[in-house]
């Protein structure tokens, strides 16, 4: 977590007024600035029972989330503090502070089961905060554990097939968080049947079930069993009182001196369990969740709530895709109209350089055109001129007596006439053959003309095979780079898809292994047809596991990426070959 995101003191995170829950905007921004996986751990339980010291000294705290004195509970909504993991680099844990349940003055149940709901959905390690001991009366105050059935669907209900049981409760064990019992004020000794038991096992004792039908049975253990089958892990902690009764009011201004010595051992005890047996929030199907998707996630739960409808965890997903999706298209347009912008100033220096070298190619080749065409006119006009001289020549007349003064009269009357003729253009330098014999001339001018016109040919053939090569070069290096992107992005692709199908199959073994011990302790314990049950959902795990691991879906999809890697280089070559220079 950025240091320069750091903060200081916790913040409302759900308000809650008048039973009406909504999002606090800047804490859900702030959330939205933490791209590293966050570890979530929420408190609940009844007011007035210490939660919120509990989570100041996971945030390394004395002091932070509000501790009421008096009986009114001060911490309303759900309140958020963000620090830096104190033992995973690169990772932010979320401290979830919630209302406590049962506050006399709201007198409203609903509104506590749908705080414990969040709680739950929210979280990576669900921390149950209680006082006294673990009995019938604590479990009975649990009871909103036992409404989740009804408030938390895993599929979407329009995906359940018509008549078919939803039976969703049974995979609450993938996608629940670990469960942590705190007892608060513990003033017995850890024993069960006169036996010496940890706190663990004094937990598993105070969960057992009743054997029975009647509904006083039934009660007895539906808050037992719900605890049992939801949650993939279950601990417990028992502190002692931490001060004296008058120093309690002041707790959170004691220094640890003024502490019990062995509150402060199981406080200790209790943040290192949290620290390194905390996961990274997922979602279903393994998915790692950021500060920015849990904010995401905050909202659409909390809207959800509001509208009166059932937080659905498919749902949640699909959402967080989209708004994902969306997210990703708008930077990617922010990023090409930036871009564009600089595109367009770069287009204008070069388009302002191409025409300035367009303008000197185009008067070069125009002059040489003129220079070509002055040079054909004189050639002609010359040719024309001296045709006469040429005849007199070939019959001898300026070889015999008075033959040269002749050939001078001739010359230079070919001269003036040459001179008089217009719009010669700029080949005048034919002139300088004029002091020799005509067919010397002729053939000298014809010479500089052709050795011209073949220079200029070979500098113009030479110039178009450089900026052929130029352009070979360049498309290539464009090739070489597409096929680099490629080959990153399948690579991308396929690990991805690995990770995704490795974290579906830890889930489910980790729903096997919670499902199997739970089994394995009711067989021992005499319940029967309850292990049978749980017997056959463990064997509809294995068999998804099994589906999951050697479906025909997952070869089909390793082929598809397997072909499109040999495929796209080959598409990308072809196109190379047939593009324009």
């Amino acid at each position: 977590m950025s240091k320069s995101r750091l903060m200081p003191l916790p913040e409302c995170l759900v308000e809650n007024v008048n039973g009406s829950l909504s999002v606090c905007k800047h804490a859900i921004e702030f959330l939205s600035s933490i791209n590293e996986p966050v570890v979530v751990v929420s408190v609940v339980g009844l007011y007035r029972t210490g939660k919120s010291y509990l989570m100041n000294r996971l945030a390394g705290q004395q002091s932070g989330f509000a501790l009421g004195s008096a009986v009114e509970s001060k911490t309303k909504g759900i309140w958020m503090w963000c620090v830096p993991h104190p033992y995973k680099d690169g990772h932010t844990l979320v401290l979830l502070d919630t209302e406590g349940l049962g506050d006399v003055d709201k007198g409203d149940s609903k509104n506590d089961g749908w705080i414990f709901c969040l709680a739950v959905l929210l979280s990576s390690t669900l921390v149950y905060n209680s006082r006294g001991t673990i009995d019938n009366t604590a479990l009975e105050n649990l009871h909103y554990v036992t409404e989740l059935s009804e408030q938390i669907n895993i599929r979407s209900p329009l995906s359940v097939p018509a008549g078919a049981a939803e039976g969703d409760d049974c995979h609450f064990v993938r996608f629940f968080p670990s469960f942590i019992w705190v007892v608060r004020d513990f003033t017995l000794k850890l024993e069960a049947d006169g036996k010496k038991v940890t706190e663990d096992e004094y937990l598993e004792f105070a969960l057992d079930l009743k054997k029975g039908v009647n509904k006083k049975i039934s009660d007895y253990n539906l808050p037992r069993q719900c605890i049992r089958n939801y949650f993939p892990s279950r601990n417990c902690f028992v502190f002692p009182s931490p001060a004296s009764t008058e120093h309690m009011i002041h707790l959170e201004n004691l220094k640890e001196q003024e502490l019990v010595p062995n509150f402060l051992e199981v406080t200790g005890r209790f943040c290192d369990h949290v620290f390194h047996k905390s996961s990274v929030k997922t979602l279903k199907g393994g998915h790692r969740i950021t500060g920015k998707l849990l904010g995401r996630l905050v909202q659409i739960y909390v809207d959800t709530i509001s509208s009166g409808e059932v937080p659905c965890l498919d749902n949640a997903v699909a959402t967080l895709a989209v708004l994902e999706n969306e997210a990703a298209v708008q930077k990617a347009l922010k990023v090409y109209q930036s871009g564009i912008e600089e595109v367009r100033h770069r287009i204008s220096h070069i388009q302002y350089c191409v025409f300035v070298h367009v303008s000197d190619c185009i008067s070069m080749c125009l002059l040489q055109e003129n220079e070509k065409a002055s040079e054909r006119k004189c050639r002609d006009l010359l040719k024309n001129l001296f045709s006469v001289m040429n005849k007199r020549l070939q019959d001898g007349e300026y070889s015999q007596s008075g033959g040269y003064e002749l050939y001078c009269r001739d010359r230079d009357a070919i001269v003036e006439q040459y001179c008089r003729e217009p719009n010669k253009g700029v080949s005048v330098r034919t002139l300088s053959y004029m002091g020799t014999k005509s067919h010397y001339f002729v053939f000298s001018l014809y010479v500089s003309i052709k050795w011209s016109e073949e220079k200029e040919k070979s500098a113009l053939l030479e110039q178009r095979c450089k900026e052929e090569e130029e352009k070979i070069i360049v498309r290539e290096r464009m090739l070489q780079e597409e096929r680099k992107q490629h080959a990153d992005r399948m690579q991308q692709i396929q690990e991805k898809f690995k990770s995704e199908i490795e974290q579906q199959q830890q889930e489910l073994d980790r729903a096997m292994e919670s499902k199997l011990k739970e089994m394995e302790e009711l067989l021992m314990k005499g319940f029967k047809e309850k292990a049978d049950l749980l017997e056959e959902e463990i064997n509809d795990l294995k068999k998804e596991k099994e589906e999951k691991s050697s479906s025909r879906f997952m070869d089909v999809m390793m082929v598809l990426l397997s072909n499109m890697e040999k495929l796209l280089p080959l598409m990308l070559e072809f196109r190379g070959r047939n593009s324009k220079p």
